[in-house]
């Protein structure tokens, strides 16, 4: 396993399950509290270690690389009003030893073909992959699952996919990891025998659903470019993941936060009013606010 440095975030969808809110924004570009998704998510990166991110894109999202971009207007005026701290939320989005560059994915065939769009930058190196749509929410500031999952992989040697337990009923709605009937516990990582898409209930090898966070060796992408379309006629990751389960060892990490999607309507509003109550600047007024429309 090579070094570790570099994060695929594909940001190409076209966020249908948030119009009309993204019929001229990026889904990416709605704010949770005063940032938007994508930035929560590269500082989620950042703070796990990655000094390479890879923004795979398409045209009419500009705003995405512009939002990590310098504004020297905005910040000389800033300076020249004396506004310190917003000043320093601007300037420090991103620190100078991180790298932001973009790739564009041309046609809309899969988060599979999205992740093999990156497969020139990512070259022969070990690499993450990450979905914008999901917010990991922590209890505690100090932890990042993220960072505890690069650490589970730097000891196995070996891929590594995050998961969350989900509600038995629901697990049609995810894809499902199987892990031999072991239970995983929270912060620690199992092996994986199969991964099965949307199962039924009945067949669900466990309620451990794949929430968009992976660990991933370079050979994702040779596998990627031989993997056929299946479910929406889509290159899928899950299919070429099934095939590197044949070949190496994978493990499938428990997480410890709370993933809310922020592709559709209601995860987005429940990121707003965790990330809320967490902010400094709103957590006690926003808290003081709750109680009283729920008493």
């Amino acid at each position: 396993m090579s070094a570790l440095t570099k994060i695929v975030i594909p940001v190409a969808g076209l966020g249908t399950r948030v119009l009309p809110a993204s019929k001229a924004v990026p889904k990416e570009m709605l704010t949770v509290v005063d940032k938007p998704v994508i930035q929560h998510v590269v500082e989620e990166a950042i703070n796990a270690g990655f000094k390479e991110i890879i923004l795979v894109t398409r045209s009419g999202k500009s705003s995405i690389e512009d939002h990590f971009d310098k504004h020297y207007e905005l910040e000389a005026e800033l300076a020249r009003k004396g506004k310190e701290s917003l000043l320093k939320a601007v300037r420090d989005i991103i620190p100078s030893d991180v790298s932001i560059c973009a790739v564009r994915q041309n046609q809309p065939l899969g988060l599979g073909h999205a992740v093999l769009c990156a497969a020139s930058v990512v070259g022969n190196d070990d690499f993450a992959v990450m979905l914008p749509d999901m917010l990991i929410h922590n209890s505690h500031a100090e932890q990042c699952d993220l960072k505890d999952m690069v650490a589970e992989h730097h000891k196995s040697n070996a891929a590594q996919i995050m998961v969350e337990a989900v509600p038995y009923e629901h697990v049609e709605r995810y894809g499902v990891v199987d892990c031999a009937g072991i239970p995983l516990t929270a912060g620690q990582s199992q092996p994986i025998v199969g991964m099965v898409e949307k199962p039924a209930q009945a067949d669900a090898p466990s309620n451990q659903a794949i929430v968009g966070r992976y660990i991933l060796p370079s050979r994702v992408m040779e596998l990627l470019q031989d993997t056929k379309p299946s479910a929406g006629n889509e290159i899928q990751l899950t299919d070429a993941l099934d095939q590197l389960i044949k070949e190496a060892p994978a493990y499938a990490y428990s997480m410890r936060g709370k993933t809310y999607d922020c592709g559709n309507k209601l995860g987005f509003l429940q990121a707003n009013v965790m990330f809320g109550l967490d902010h400094p600047e709103t957590g006690d007024d926003f808290n003081a606010f709750i109680k009283n429309l729920v008493n």
